[in-house]
């Protein structure tokens, strides 16, 4: 009995939870480098005095999908996308580094490189500045040329370069905000190897068939929970009856 009734409660409990996750990820469909989340669950005992059999299902979350996106041709001068694996780099109001697959990037009022949502993207000295009135081009090791738009046409100054970093996707976690950060709050070295292409931008890897089926799943398993606690509170019903005729 008692294993019926916690697994069925805190099944049910994390079910809920995990039909939220689901929806977030149907909700980002089309957001630019998103990063579908996982959830599995699993059974942990009860700590503290009690039977054995009591074990509560909870959610062993929370896995990521890093599976590239596809990419789509903007054509737009400052959009990019990392071609395989890799990250931006991008600074946070506090200074530290977090690291994003959207490389739909604009120009400050000031002229600095920065993501949508306002934050500097990170070059090899910091944020990058482009010079007003430049023409830019982004090369695939992310290197951003700067062509004058008047005077001599032939003359081309490099404007910075991107950073680009590669670490080990068990070693990040995906924040509150959606920006990736590493396990450790340490620093991410710069990867020579990683690629990007210029003109195109990165598409979500969220599969709206596969999470509408698992949504239709989780609403099932859901039902199916709240049976097994309606027919474990018969199951006890019936068995006060059996005791109190004695």
């Amino acid at each position: 009995m008692d294993r019926l009734i916690y697994t069925a409660m805190t099944g049910a409990k994390h079910t809920l939870g995990q039909q939220a996750a689901v929806a977030n990820n149907l909700a980002n469909a089309n957001t630019t480098g998103f990063r579908a989340a996982m959830h599995r669950m699993r059974a942990v005992p009860v700590q503290g005095e009690g039977l054995p059999t009591r074990a509560f299902a909870v959610d062993a979350t929370v896995a990521t999908n890093f599976a590239p996106g596809p990419l789509q041709q903007t054509g737009r001068a400052f959009d990019v996308a990392v071609e395989g694996k890799g990250w931006f780099a991008v600074q946070m109001p506090d200074g530290t580094e977090a690291y994003t697959r959207d490389g739909s990037f604009e120009l400050s009022a000031n002229g600095v490189l920065q993501t949508r949502g306002g934050l500097p993207v990170v070059g090899d000295g910091g944020p990058i500045a482009i010079p007003p009135d430049n023409e830019i081009l982004i090369g695939k090791d992310g290197t951003l040329s700067a062509l004058a738009a008047g005077g001599a046409q032939n003359i081309v100054n490099v404007a910075g370069r991107l950073k680009l970093v590669n670490p080990p996707e068990d070693n990040l976690v995906r924040g509150d905000d959606g920006l990736f950060r590493l396990r450790d709050g340490a620093v991410a070295p710069a990867d020579e190897a990683v690629q990007v292409a210029g003109g195109y931008l990165e598409g979500s890897n969220v599969s709206v068939v596969d999470q509408l089926v698992t949504m239709i799943s989780l609403a099932r398993q859901f039902e199916m929970q709240t049976k097994m606690m309606q027919t474990a509170e018969t199951n006890d019903r019936s068995a006060s009856q059996v005791l109190a005729q004695r």
